[in-house]
């Protein structure tokens, strides 16, 4: 039998694999079907080929490995993550997890089950190259509308022209979709992406919900002067405007239990040393596991905003972005995941997902599962982001007795 510490090494060295493949010389950086995702797809499918897998790339460039079940009828259970990454990002976010699903199917050591396995590696996740996330899981899950194909890249070029520069046809792009009565679940492994699991001492956590997300763009507009000749009682300074808004956000995520609140971009204009701000662009990140909670926060925030303009003389504009509503995890998976958790040795830590995921996509088709494995220092989205060897071990056992227990019911 495969030792799973052995296993968790293979993990760790084909994730170190697949970081050399990047757009960017000298940091990790791969966007949706890039030149570097080629070879992404060539070492996966190798190793899936090697596990006696059939091997397929769907229209939106998803590369799917089936283990198949003891007939062609059998209920499929799938597994997966994304292989895209932000702007030098690390070498776990995403790719972690399509790797640990395969060293469950090694685990299994040619052995079938009662159900298919599918392993699925997102081609998109991140909504890097076109500003909107969950291309992959958005097609296998039927919930890819037209209108994102006409999406434009910082190079002008669609997402439809972008699929046929990969040789795929985005015309294809229903039949990816997954037929939702054939599809018994999902189960995404992914790193935890913050300090929570560390802070516990937990290598793992069961994810019950995925936050939701409400993501908004603010204007505080002035009136830009000469920053010498104008006197502090007569300015109408943007900039200072935001700045007291921005320190009301703070407060008011601090003061309600759970929520988070990020001001993470702003832009001064004219953006002169020697003249007052005139108009002052902010990007808003409200998130919550509970909606009521969180739009409830929004509307604090934006009447916030409303009266430190008035009481300063600004205009005000805002729009919002994106709204993701909360996912709840389904409690039957959640419950499975947990007894293996526990049944392999290892305390089991309930938790919400302040990041989003695919699972969040997938639990439109399927019951969906989702198991962090802890971040040391917290660190993601970053070069210096890491795993550790026994977590990964921890994952593949707690793996290979969720399947098992699958397998059971």
């Amino acid at each position: 039998m495969a030792h799973p510490e052995a296993l968790a090494q293979k993990v760790l060295e084909r994730c170190r694999t697949l970081a050399q493949f990047s757009e960017e010389e000298g940091r990790l950086t791969r966007t949706f079907l890039s030149p570097p995702v080629r070879a992404v797809h060539q070492a996966l499918r190798g190793w899936m080929e090697a596990l006696g897998m059939a091997v397929r790339v769907d229209a939106l460039g998803n590369l799917i490995g089936r283990y198949p079940g003891p007939h062609p009828e059998a209920p499929l259970f799938l597994l997966g993550s994304h292989i895209d990454t932000v702007r030098d990002a690390g070498p776990y976010d995403g790719v972690l997890g399509v790797l640990l699903a395969l060293a469950l199917v090694e685990g299994l050591e040619g052995r079938r089950l009662p159900l298919a396995l599918e392993v699925i590696a997102f081609s998109e996740e991140e909504g890097v190259r076109f500003g909107v996330p969950f291309l992959g899981s958005r097609a296998v899950a039927g919930q890819f509308p037209a209108g994102l194909l006409a999406l434009k890249d910082a190079e002008g070029r669609t997402v439809a022209e972008a699929i046929r520069a990969f040789g795929l046809d985005p015309g294809a792009i229903p039949q990816a979709a997954y037929p939702p009565g054939r599809v018994r679940g999902y189960l995404e492994f992914h790193i935890e992406q913050g300090p929570v699991l560390e802070t516990l001492g937990c290598p793992l956590g069961v994810v019950e919900a995925i936050a939701g997300q409400s993501r908004l763009e603010l204007a505080f507009q002035g009136q830009a002067n000469h920053a010498g000749t104008t006197p502090m009682a007569l300015r109408k300074d943007a900039l200072a405007g935001a700045a007291e808004w921005m320190g009301l956000v703070e407060r008011e995520a601090q003061a309600t239990p759970g929520l988070v609140a990020t001001v993470g971009s702003i832009a001064a204009l004219p953006g002169v040393a020697n003249v007052i701000p005139g108009e002052v662009r902010l990007s808003l990140d409200v998130r919550h596991a509970q909606d009521p909670v969180r739009t409830q926060a929004v509307a604090r925030l934006l009447r916030h905003a409303q009266q430190v303009a008035e009481r300063r003389g600004l205009g005000l504009e805002h729009r919002t972005l994106h709204e993701q509503p909360a996912v709840p995890t389904d409690p039957a998976l959640s419950e499975a995941l947990a007894r293996a958790v526990a049944a392999s040795g290892y305390p089991v830590h309930r938790m919400v997902s302040g990041a989003g995921h695919d699972a969040m996509v997938m639990a439109s088709l399927c019951p969906t599962a989702l198991l962090f494995l802890r971040s040391p220092g917290g660190l993601s989205h970053h070069p210096g982001e890491s795993v550790h060897l026994e977590d990964v071990e921890a994952a593949v056992r707690v793996g290979l007795s969720f399947l098992g227990g699958l397998c059971s019911t």
